[in-house]
Order: structure tokens, then sequence, then C-alpha cells
């Protein structure tokens, strides 16, 4: 089975080898690691030429955002499975990727998705937050729940269905997809009760209150076009409540 990774980057020299590092490292073979960089003024290019061997494609070009640059993975992927790895976060070890072929072995699974944990910027052992997922049940996207979204791996016939990330959204928009697929197109999903990906705190939804606030209020848009009936402060505080406990565990 072919996995596809897609990675997208912009000025992130200090952290975009790891990345890469944690993807070369695997023991499943066939994998197909996308790079798509935003043009970036650093060294960031220098350093993915490094890996330039291990990596099936590398595109240094503008794009209007994140959600832009993961459309372009996507649309170069050929492997039976895609998942997508930012710059700032590393797979937990070197058997990730064989577990989730394991689990796609099963033809009638969509997707499958792990635990991520958040760390501190230089220190990828020091846990700030542990983001334990949990079996996907109809109506828990409207909660303001998704899947950790580095560990969400899904057959490429799901994208052929669903299209690909709104970008017209600056924050939410995997949110905005999750749903789509989860609760409009009952994707089959499995979760596995496993740490597959280390994230950096800073990235583009994480790096301030700010953005968050910002954040939320477009996932609420983007929800009720779906179909999201709640008023904003009970999708507010219910979110919040459901995302609490991840600020206290650690393991």
């Amino acid at each position: 089975m072919k996995v596809s990774i897609i990675t997208v980057v912009f000025n992130a020299e200090d952290t975009i080898g790891d990345a890469l590092k944690s993807v070369a490292s695997q023991t499943h073979a066939n994998i197909e690691h996308i790079v798509i960089d935003g043009a970036s003024t650093d060294n960031t290019l220098n350093v993915i030429k490094q890996y330039s061997g291990r990596l099936t494609h590398i595109v240094s070009e503008p794009d209007t955002g994140i959600y832009d640059a993961m459309n372009k993975g996507i649309g170069l992927a050929t492997g039976d499975v895609i998942g997508l790895l930012n710059a700032d976060d590393v797979l937990q070890d070197d058997s990730v990727i064989a577990q989730v072929v394991e689990a796609h072995n099963d033809p009638t699974l969509d997707a499958c998705y792990a635990d991520l944990v958040y760390v501190k910027y230089h220190k990828l052992n020091q846990v700030t937050r542990y983001w334990r997922s949990r079996d996907y049940k109809p109506g828990l996207c409207f909660r303001g729940w998704m899947p950790a979204h580095p560990t969400l791996y899904l057959k490429r016939r799901v994208y052929e269905r669903a299209g690909r990330y709104d970008v017209s959204l600056h924050y939410q928009a995997d949110l905005e997809f999750c749903a789509r697929v989860f609760e409009t197109m009952g994707i089959q999903s499995r979760y596995i009760p496993k740490l597959w990906v280390r994230m950096r705190l800073g990235g583009v939804t994480n790096g301030s209150i700010r953005t968050m606030v910002k954040g939320n209020w477009e996932s609420y848009q983007a929800l009720r076009k779906l179909g999201l009936k709640r008023d904003p402060i009970s999708y507010f505080l219910i979110k919040f409540a459901s995302k609490l406990p991840s600020f206290f565990r650690r393991s």
C-alpha cells in the first residue's frame, strides 16, 4: 500500500528537518513524501534539499495560505492513503505509518486517526497538552470535535468524493473538511488509541489567543453552512468543555 504524506512549509528552517527525518525513518517502505513550500525566504529550501533523495515532489512557489498548499499536495498525491504532517510536527516513532497501513488494510475503512501531544517549541519531549481522541459518533463535529488533524489518514477516494479544503477559511478549514466527510458523507473511520504525532506550539491556529478566537468564530460559521443548528454561545461552551481535559492530561 502506498501512503502519501504531504508536508506544507513556509520559513521553518528550524523545524522542517525534524519533520522530514521522522518520515524518512519510517519502517513502511512505500511512502510518497510531498513537500509544498510557500517560497520560503530563509534557509528552509536548503534543509529540504538535504532530504531530496527521500522526497517524491518538492514544490516551492507562492500560495494563498496553508490550506491552498495542502490542496496542491493532495492534487499531486498518488497514494492509496493520504496524510498531512506539518513542518513543525514529527511522527512519534518509526512504526506510525506501518500502523496506518495495518488499519487501512480493511477495505471498508475510509479513515483512521490517533492521539497527538502538544510540546514546547524547542523541547519535543516536554508535553504541555495531550490530545486524546475518541471513536467518532454522529454529531461530534457539530460540537467542535475533530480528530487530531496531523494524525488523520484518509483513503484517496475520500478526497475524490469530497473535494479539498475550503481556502476561503483561514483557520478552521480542517474542521470544516472533517465535518463535511464525517457528518455529511458518513465515512467509515477507526480511532487507534496510540500516540502518533508530536506538535509544536505556535502554529497557525494555536499561536495566540486572537487567532484562536478568530478560528472559533470561523468554525461556527462554517459548520452552520453544513447544518449546525446550535446557537453560538452553546456551541462555544460545549467545544471548550470538550477540550478542557486535554490541557491537564500529560500522558
